[in-house]
């Protein structure tokens, strides 16, 4: 996922606000995902479980990013695919609700690791992370065809 990032940055990096802002929260989102999942370069050397209070804050940033996402930047992309064509709006009206069923994994994850009042939940972190690693992934795709609009459209 980061490498398609830094492809995605490459690609868009300053052409545009909105998308830098966007492409940097995914980064921040995506480095913390690594540190909490022990991906490398953040692999664990006692394999131990990460601390309950960072994979809270990590919840809290997962939030973050959807409701960006949900009620800031999705509206900006819409709303200007709408002024630049039919074939821009639709495209944009048919991925923000695919968009939208990866939402559900991040909140079932934000709500099982927010609410959870012990850490024994930790012991199916792995399964967790793996399952809201393949939604983030699809997420990410589908955003990035609403970047390539965006950046080839309206920047």
């Amino acid at each position: 996922m980061l490498r398609k990032l830094e492809k995605a940055e490459q690609k868009w990096g300053g052409s545009n606000t909105l998308i830098d802002q966007w492409l940097n929260n995914r980064r921040n989102l995506l480095i913390n995902y690594c540190q909490i999942a022990g991906i490398p370069p953040y692999e664990e050397t006692d394999k131990s479980l990460p601390a309950f209070d960072s994979v809270k804050q990590f919840c809290d940033q997962l939030m973050d990013y959807v409701s960006e996402g949900h009620f800031e930047i999705y509206n900006q992309v819409v709303t200007a695919c709408e002024k630049h064509g039919s074939a821009s709006q639709a495209l944009a009206q048919q991925l923000v609700p695919q968009i939208s069923a990866t939402t559900d994994t991040a909140l079932d994850f934000n709500d099982k690791y927010t609410e959870a009042e012990d850490e024994k939940v930790l012991f199916h972190l792995d399964k967790d992370l793996s399952s809201l690693g393949h939604a983030m992934e699809t997420r990410f795709e589908l955003e990035d065809k609403l970047l390539e609009v965006l950046h080839t459209k309206h920047s």
